[in-house]
């Protein structure tokens, strides 16, 4: 679909992809459709689409400190960890816009809210930090093999 303007029902399975790859969860990811597209008609266009998800996303798994009210039990240094989990949400979920979905860094940026520079960053450290955690995982299931084989020998 290269070129072609995609409509929101041509987004769907990348919308779930994006939700499950999010929550890890079949459940919580079926819901986080379900709201974003609540939120959409089939007008809407591509670029909206992933930023009412993104708003979506924040909404079921945020913490009210991060509602556009300040409440007075949200303290700074509530803030500050809600901040960053934004941060590393906002990392995660640039990284699958151009690796699910096959994003630009432009049309990224302009989803996340950031500048172009800070998404090239994102992607960076958010691909070499997946990497990794997909290495630790390997690792950790073939000591688990070898274990088990060990075991039963």
């Amino acid at each position: 679909m290269t070129g072609e303007k995609r409509t929101p029902m041509d987004l769907m399975d990348d919308i779930y992809s994006l939700a499950y790859w999010m929550t890890g969860s079949e459940a919580s990811a079926t819901e986080l459709v379900n709201m974003t597209y609540l939120n959409v008609t089939l007008d809407t266009p591509e670029s909206e689409v992933y930023k009412t998800f993104r708003a979506c996303y924040f909404d079921m798994f945020g913490n009210e400190c991060t509602s556009s009210v300040p409440k007075p039990s949200c303290n700074p240094k509530e803030k500050n960890e809600m901040a960053e989990l934004q941060r590393v949400a906002d990392i995660q979920l640039s990284v699958l816009l151009s690796s699910v979905s096959g994003l630009k860094h432009s049309a990224i940026s302009k989803i996340i809210g950031k500048p172009l520079d800070t998404i090239r960053v994102w992607l960076s450290a958010g691909r070499k930090s997946l990497a990794e955690r997909m290495l630790s995982q390997q690792a950790t299931l073939h000591s688990d093999v070898s274990l088990n084989r060990e075991w039963i020998l």
